[in-house]
């Protein structure tokens, strides 16, 4: 199977599985235990979060400052951050191609706002036809006075298309008003070089299996001053921010995983990128017809969204699947259901592409021999589907 879906999840790094391996094979590791087994499970977690703050440029030890709560991933991180910072009776902000986890969020606050119980309004960033949400309304949607948002949450690049948005100018906004953001730099971190110190948000979510960690741990970093109101009670953990006990060797695994990709970052995205290109071009070259989604936009260097005009989305999945691809009919988190792209479809895209586009993305771990093989196996499933 050539494995082209990366932006649902990764290929786990073999020197992370060390990591994982070695800590899980010491022994029994609760980092809240007193005695010496338990200092031990809080000394690991302590040096990852040293190695993570070293990577993304922040600094845990200041009183008062950043911190870091761990999660069991994007997901867990991007509820936590929508339901615990800001008023929740305030409005929220979010964009119209948000990932499923801030959407749904966000849509359950307005259902139950309508049914006139505990929710808030929600003020919607529109994208233009590159995939880029429109931050020059951003202002203008947050407000002013008692009608003033109390949180904007935005991507700071696309899961489906890849497209990387304008988080600075977002940040530059938010602060000259005084309302926190939060960064879903899911797809972003590992990926693309990214610095905490100066981004200007109060909250960033990431996490390790889109970076070649494993999958059940990710991360909300908190910005000093930062209040955040717990979803979870019964353990006192992580400060009570997220009660639980905290999975050791994962974390470890996450820390060796954004290590090894800060010291790959240059590397990995000239590879990537090259072979992203060829995949596009050479598709294009043979199908004048297939259209590449946020192409004009820049992009995370191994995502690509195509659509194929002329077959179903579904048809060409299953196809391609038989034919040894695995790639994903949008996200992962909601592929499973097949809905249209909820981001082809706030970005204006017309239903005959939303209905054929399929994504696809490559990694440090995709070889050129691998997309060589995959441009003539889909070039040959569309030649067929799209002649029924």
């Amino acid at each position: 199977m050539i494995y082209l879906d990366n932006n649902a999840t990764t290929a786990i790094d073999p020197a992370v599985v060390d990591v994982i391996t070695k800590v899980l094979s010491a022994g029994p590791a609760n980092a809240s235990s007193q005695h010496a087994v338990g200092r031990t499970a809080h000394g690991i977690i302590e040096s990852a979060m040293q190695t993570i703050a070293k990577v993304l440029d922040t600094d845990f030890s200041l009183p008062g400052g950043p911190r870091l709560i761990f999660t069991s991933g994007g997901t867990e991180s991007n509820n936590l951050a929508l339901g615990g910072i800001g008023d929740p009776t305030q409005p929220l902000v979010v964009s119209r191609i948000e990932h499923p986890s801030v959407l749904a969020v966000a849509q359950a606050q307005e259902l139950a706002l309508a049914q006139q119980s505990a929710g808030r309004s929600v003020r919607w960033l529109d994208a233009n036809s590159d995939g880029v949400v429109c931050v020059d309304e951003l202002q203008a949607k947050i407000g002013s006075g008692s009608d003033q948002a109390s949180l904007v949450s935005l991507m700071s690049a696309n899961n489906e298309t890849g497209v990387i948005q304008s988080i600075d100018t977002a940040a530059e906004v938010c602060r000259s008003v005084g309302v926190p953001l939060h960064i879903d730099a899911t797809q972003s971190i590992g990926k693309l070089a990214f610095g905490l110190s100066n981004i200007g948000a109060s909250a960033v979510t990431f996490t390790a299996h889109k970076f070649h960690g494993a999958a059940g741990v990710g991360a909300l970093w908190l910005d000093g001053g930062v209040t955040l109101n717990p979803l979870l009670r019964g353990g006192e953990q992580q400060l009570a921010s997220r009660p639980g006990t905290e999975p050791v060797a994962l974390i470890a695994g996450m820390a060796k995983a954004l290590r090894i990709a800060e010291t790959t970052l240059d590397e990995s995205a000239h590879h990537t990128s090259k072979l992203r290109n060829h995949l596009e071009n050479e598709l294009c070259d043979r199908f004048s017809d297939i259209v590449v989604h946020g192409k004009l936009a820049k992009r995370l260097p191994g995502t690509s969204c195509l659509s194929f005009p002329g077959t179903d989305r579904q048809s060409m999945l299953m196809a391609l699947d038989l034919s040894g691809i695995a790639c994903s009919s949008g996200s992962a988190c909601s592929s499973g259901s097949s809905p249209p792209s909820h981001v082809l479809l706030a970005m204006g895209i017309s239903e005959r592409l939303v209905e054929s586009a399929l994504r696809f993305g490559v990694s440090r771990f995709s070889t050129e021999q691998e997309i060589d093989l995959a441009i003539d196996r889909i070039s040959n499933v569309y030649r067929r589907l799209r002649s029924k």
